[in-house]
């Protein structure tokens, strides 16, 4: 079976508009069929271990999907140099992301078995979407799908070799896994009940907390009850997942529900689309986000007509209390809320490296960064953690909780956090012009150039720039650009 990009005259390519992969894509079928692969993923111990350690997948689950999102669209594009540059970049992601778990069971995210098991998720999670939808793939489409996602493997790790060569083997492969390596891990569980639970609301949303908790109220428990029931039998048993009563056929509804996009019109579900509007933050200069915004302020005062009718107390969808700088979207927030917002990266109530890493992590992404400044960055936010650890950790456990950080009342703004602040300023401005442009300001924050272009002559200048990052970070002061790039969800 070929692993190459190219396949022969009569074969499609294995990458790119004409791969089975790219009809997915768009597909509602396959948000399900990736939070059921997600599951099996975290239930390995290795894969579960990495993600409790270093993964922001529970804090900040929306850029967590975006990011995945559009590393796969670079991974099965068409152009090889991209995807390439995609994968050594992915590399060096895993490459940070080694340790042990609570047990002492060392863990090691480029493992090439481990990263194998990642790839036929995806691939059996596919396979079973389109099953359990009543359009099961044919025997030809399965061969050229799961050839596809060997050559993906492959452009990974330079070999395909740890995923069976031929389809039949790869079922014996995967049967086998389950039912010997599987576990009820920390972070399936995490996935399963509180992901969904807790899942914050996306940015476009963030303004609405009362209309998204009742819709999450609502769909959490059906999406866990959906997966559970769709996850393979024997790892149910092993894992002991209760099932709840008539959840098969819920699943079975969903994935039927879900499979009828196949008649819509083409182009009118797509993927891209709703990821970009979900991560617009509400003060962004999108048309896409003030529509949206409109809209929901049109349903407030729709809301507050009714209370006046029919006083129900309370208001459903409370704006954060102005602060000293209301009007320009700023204000002072507590220091919990910072912890937990911005410094707390893993949501795992405690502050140290992976938590600075998971931002190094974010800016690089954001700024597609290649060696050596993806490393330079690095460093500065491992020098900055050394820091904060010689600061803020008094009972010497390692890392910092949020009532260390609570009682120290610390200023942030060492000289640590200043080279951090240096550093992303020269990521940044990638033309070396010691200014950042419109351009430039657009890729880092995902918005318009707000500033006074009449006094900055249409740039950012190193020190303002340096000034607001540290004013943000060290004075938990809340900031219009600089709270989605690295406090949003």
């Amino acid at each position: 079976m070929t692993t190459g990009t190219t396949g022969t005259a009569d074969e499609a390519p294995l990458f790119g508009p004409e791969s089975q992969f790219d009809a997915f894509f768009d597909d509602p079928r396959w948000a399900l069929a990736v939070i059921r692969a997600t599951v099996l993923e975290a239930a390995h111990p290795q894969i579960g271990a990495a993600l409790v350690d270093n993964s922001t997948f529970v804090a900040h689950p929306w850029r967590r999907l975006r990011n995945t999102f559009f590393s796969m669209r670079r991974m099965f594009g068409t152009d090889p140099a991209v995807r390439e540059r995609e994968a050594a970049r992915l590399n060096r992601l895993h490459a940070r992301m080694s340790g042990s778990d609570s047990r002492g069971h060392a863990y090691d995210a480029m493992d090439p078995a481990t990263r194998a098991w990642v790839v036929a998720t995806l691939f059996e999670s596919a396979v079973t979407m389109c099953r359990l939808s009543g359009q099961p793939l044919d025997q030809d489409t399965m061969e050229r799908m799961y050839a596809e996602y060997r050559a993906f493997l492959a452009a990974l790790d330079g070999d395909a070799g740890q995923l069976p060569e031929e389809l039949h083997d790869f079922w014996r492969y995967f049967d086998r896994v389950v039912e010997d390596e599987l576990e009820n891990t920390e972070a399936a569980r995490v996935i399963l009940y509180r992901l969904f639970d807790h899942l914050p609301a996306p940015a476009l949303l963030d303004g609405a907390p009362t209309l998204w908790a009742a819709g999450r109220a609502i769909a959490g428990p059906l999406l866990g009850a959906i997966t559970i029931a769709s996850l393979p039998e024997p790892y149910r048993r092993r894992a002991g997942l209760p099932e709840m009563p008539g959840a098969p056929t819920l699943m079975q509804g969903a994935y039927l529900a879900a499979g009828l996009a196949r008649f819509l019109p083409k182009g009118w579900i797509n993927a891209e689309g709703i990821i970009e509007v979900l991560s617009l933050s509400p003060g962004s200069d999108d048309p896409r986000a003030r529509t949206v915004a409109a809209l929901r302020a049109r349903m407030k005062r729709a809301s507050a007509l009714l209370r006046l009718l029919a006083p129900l107390g309370g208001d459903p969808d409370p704006d954060p209390a102005p602060g000293p700088s209301a009007g320009t979207g700023e204000g002072r927030r507590s220091a919990a809320e910072f912890f937990r917002q911005v410094l707390d990266q893993t949501g795992d109530g405690h502050l140290d490296w992976p938590d600075l890493a998971a931002m190094a992590r974010e800016l690089s992404t954001r700024l597609d960064l290649d060696e050596p400044e993806e490393t330079r960055l690095y460093d500065a936010f491992a020098a900055w953690w050394r820091e904060l650890q010689a600061t803020l950790d008094t009972d010497g456990d390692g890392r910092v909780s949020a009532d260390e950080y609570a009682t120290a009342v610390p200023s942030l703004a060492g000289p640590a956090l200043i080279r951090v602040a240096e550093v992303l300023f020269d990521a940044t401005d990638k033309d070396g012009s010691g200014t950042i442009d419109a351009d430039e300001y657009r890729t880092l924050f995902r918005t318009a150039f707000h500033r006074d272009l009449t006094a900055t002559d249409g740039a950012y200048g190193r020190s303002a720039f340096v000034g607001d990052f540290l004013s943000f970070m060290s004075g938990r002061r809340t900031s219009t650009p600089y709270d989605p790039l690295l406090a949003d969800a």
